[in-house]
């Protein structure tokens, strides 16, 4: 039974986890987006949430409390610059987890977590499309208009159908090569 196993080890020891979990989150601050495992992607989706709210506060205490965790100079100083001034108008969900397939050595799931406004081709996509608008019409009179644009159609070709003479399928047919 699973009784109170708030966290997922992720098969390492506590220092172990905490180091990779602080790697995993500098380097998602860093490049913008990685490819992991699931389990270590909703992991360091915990992790590194707090950090980026932590982050729009840009206070000498907040810097200093996201290092405790980041333990990486750059990191740090890109999460203040780069993405905090980006996100602060969101008030939470920074990430984003695309399942992209199994692994081919052990069939681990594999996923891309990435931060969210910091995908180019989605915001493009976002911004380019506008949606429709649509008005209500009924029915009736729709296919009232339907019926009368195609009943001079209907007429017309009923009309060539009869006139064209009937041919057989012999006729149609190529004629042989006189080679062969």
């Amino acid at each position: 039974m699973r009784h109170l196993n708030a966290i997922n080890h992720l098969g390492r020891k506590s220092a172990d986890r905490k180091a990779m979990m602080a790697n995993l989150a500098s380097s998602l601050i860093l490049h913008k987006r990685i490819t992991t495992t699931n389990a270590k992607a909703r992991a360091l989706r915990t992790y590194v949430e707090p950090l980026i709210t932590k982050s729009k506060d840009d206070s000498t205490h907040s810097r200093r409390v996201v290092f405790s965790y980041l333990e990486n100079k750059s990191a740090v100083s890109e999460l203040f610059r780069e993405v905090a001034p980006r996100i602060a108008s969101r008030p939470g969900g920074y990430t984003r987890i695309l399942k992209i397939g199994n692994r081919l050595g052990d069939a681990a799931e594999i996923c891309i977590i990435e931060l969210v406004d910091f995908n180019e081709n989605m915001l493009a996509g976002e911004g380019g499309k506008a949606k429709a608008t649509r008005s209500r019409r009924s029915p009736k009179k729709k296919a009232e208009t339907v019926a009368a644009t195609e009943a001079p159609a209907a007429k017309a070709k009923a009309a060539k159908a009869s006139s064209a003479p009937e041919t057989t399928p012999e006729e149609n047919a190529p004629e042989a090569d006189p080679k062969e």
